[in-house]
Order: C-alpha cells, then structure tokens, then sequence
C-alpha cells in the first residue's frame, strides 16, 4: 500500500497566490489612472482628481476646443532590496483624462488649483444664447424698377 500525502488545495492555493512572485508574461498590465469627479453646479463646472505623490509640476491642464485634457506622469520610486521579500502595489506611470465640455466655453476664465494631492479644474458655464427679437418693418416704400440693358 502506498502513501499518499493529503494536501488541503485551497489553503495551498492561497497562500501560493499570495507569496509567489508572477511570471512578467502572467502579470497583469496596471496603470496609472486617477479618480476623477465631475460636478455641475448652476454656474460652473468643477473637476476633481486624485493625484497622491505627485506636484503640481508633474500635471498638465490642457483645453484643445472644447476638450479638457488633465495630464501627467507618476513616476516610481523604485529600491533595490536584497533578500527578504518585497511586494509593490503602487501604481505608476504616465496617464491621460479628457472630459469634452460644452461648446462656447472661455478658456481664459478656467482656474485650476493643487492642494494636498487634489487637483481642482473650475470651469465657468458659457452663457445661453439668448432669444433676439428683430423687428419687421411694414410698408417700407414701393419696390425699385429693375431695368434691362438691351445686348448690343
């Protein structure tokens, strides 16, 4: 009769998810993508990111027509340790969000502001067309004569 040894599998398979390092083939493709808000308020519109570790130096604020492009790069901070065992779950790199505002917008009266790793972007509301009323005028004289010039 043989032996056969009794492995729990799913106690095995957690803890070979947890402490094994993946092949760069399996690992999954992270990015770098900040949480963004967007709110409307009756005269402006405010966007919010999450920039953790990053200055303002590091982000753009672009608007190209009517698109508002928030860009930037978090860069890592990588250290070199021998033995023992070290994990990263940071994400970095370089990372890109346009919102596509409303036409007739004033890039001139845009604000934006930095604070504690929060980028605010301010953007002023364009104001309604508003109705013009034209006038018609009545009995505004008699049509001119329209004379033809005979070919010679």
């Amino acid at each position: 009769m043989a032996l056969i040894r009794w492995e729990p599998v799913p106690m095995n398979r957690l803890f070979n998810t947890l402490f094994d390092t993946p092949t760069v083939a399996a690992a999954p493709a992270r990015r770098f993508a900040p949480a963004t808000d967007l709110i409307e308020s009756d005269s402006h519109y405010i966007l919010r990111a999450d920039l953790p570790g990053l200055s303002e130096d590091d982000v753009n604020v672009e608007l190209n027509g009517n698109v508002l492009t928030v860009s930037g790069e978090r860069k890592s901070s990588t250290e070199d340790r021998k033995g023992g065992y070290y994990r990263v779950e940071r994400t970095y790199g370089s990372f890109r969000r346009s919102v596509r505002l409303p036409a007739g917008v004033d890039a001139e009266a845009i604000t934006a502001t930095f604070d504690k790793g929060v980028l605010e972007i301010t953007v002023p509301k364009p104001e309604q067309a508003k109705p013009h009323k034209i006038e018609i005028s009545v009995g505004a004289g008699e049509p001119e004569a329209i004379e033809e010039k005979a070919a010679a």
